[in-house]
């Protein structure tokens, strides 16, 4: 029986490395059409830049910030069937600097979805378990349709008028708990954010709070686990250099890890694209700031999870709890039956 049933994990997510030009240029090598594109200056200080094609070309949000959507014309301009072109602006695309571009596949244009109290629109790749849904807040306890078959094991939220804060839900905290995605805040108890309500296979559960039901246009990234391509989970630290071994059962193109028990430490993001081989060091970039990306030896990808290799407190600090978010390079083993190879 095969372990997976996506044996090519590129044609779902990818990470993409460019280097920027200062004029127009076609970002290629993708190998799909993405629905979500976040872009990050690697070389120098940048806001982080996520488009996605519910919301359209040019419509920019930061997760480095709460601040509202903007019209950006000079930025991403089209998605392509094989990445995205950009032109001048500053974040993604100043001449001689170098860029990392995480990218993920959803289902094209949106269509309407009506599982949920509030109707929304959704673009859908459920095979890899990611959805765009964009709706329309009520500030009243609610439902929303997120057009997987299985329930979300992370969503994040952004509300997109007022400037209300970044929300996150992830399965391995209580659905009274969020954390907050442009901070470094620890988690704290908001029964408003998601109705004190898990997601099911067909809706989500939103509350009154601003920063999931805002009366106005809200954007929602809904990740489900998806087996040898995709897991969300969390793990604790020991404080030791011979660290945590965390099993995802696949070897990790990308990985995104917040502790969630303390503040004080933030969204670190490591991919393979960026760090080709376990050679000592890990290239990171922090999902809820603007600096350069920075060294250091935080962890090893290995064939079947990740293993934390340093005392580090951003990703090992003794008995605290950190989740995480992680997308394959190659299953542990495909429909051919063949395991993948340790890096």
């Amino acid at each position: 029986m095969a372990y997976t049933t996506i044996n090519k994990s590129s044609a779902h997510f990818n990470t993409k490395l460019y280097t920027g030009t200062g004029s127009s240029q076609s970002i290629t090598g993708v190998n799909f059409q993405p629905d979500l594109v976040w872009v990050k200056s690697r070389s120098n200080t940048s806001e982080q830049s996520l488009f996605d094609v519910v919301r359209g070309v040019n419509k920019r949000i930061r997760s480095n910030s709460d601040g509202v959507e903007t019209t950006a014309g000079n930025s991403v301009t089209a998605f392509g069937s094989d990445g995205f072109t950009v032109v001048s602006h500053a974040d993604v695309n100043t001449n001689n600097q170098t860029y990392a571009s995480w990218n993920w596949k959803a289902g094209g244009s949106a269509s309407s979805n009506t599982n949920g109290s509030i109707t929304s629109n959704v673009s859908v790749n459920d095979t890899a378990g990611f959805s765009v849904v964009s709706y329309t807040g009520t500030e009243a306890n609610a439902t929303v349709g997120h057009g997987l078959s299985s329930a979300p094991s992370m969503i994040i939220f952004k509300e997109l008028v007022q400037g209300y804060a970044w929300r996150v839900y992830h399965h391995s905290l209580a659905n009274t708990q969020k954390l907050i995605f442009s901070t470094t805040a620890a988690v704290t108890t908001d029964a408003a954010a998601f109705n004190s309500t898990s997601p099911t296979s067909t809706v989500f559960s939103v509350g009154s709070s601003g920063g999931t039901n805002w009366s106005g246009a809200m954007i929602a990234y809904c990740f489900a686990e998806k087996q040898g391509y995709s897991k969300m989970g969390s793990y604790t630290g020991n404080g030791n250099v011979d660290g945590t071994f965390v099993y995802t059962g696949f070897k990790p193109a990308y990985v995104m890890i917040k502790k969630s028990s303390a503040s004080g430490s933030g969204w670190v993001i490591v991919d393979t694209k960026r760090n080709p081989e376990n050679a000592g060091a890990t290239l990171r970039l922090l999902a809820q700031a603007t600096s350069s990306e920075s060294t250091d030896h935080l962890l090893d990808m290995l064939s079947n999870g990740f293993k934390i290799r340093d005392s580090d407190a951003t990703l090992n600090t003794s008995g605290a709890t950190f989740i995480y978010m992680a997308f394959a390079e190659a299953p542990l083993v495909g429909t051919n039956n063949v395991p993948c190879t340790a890096r």
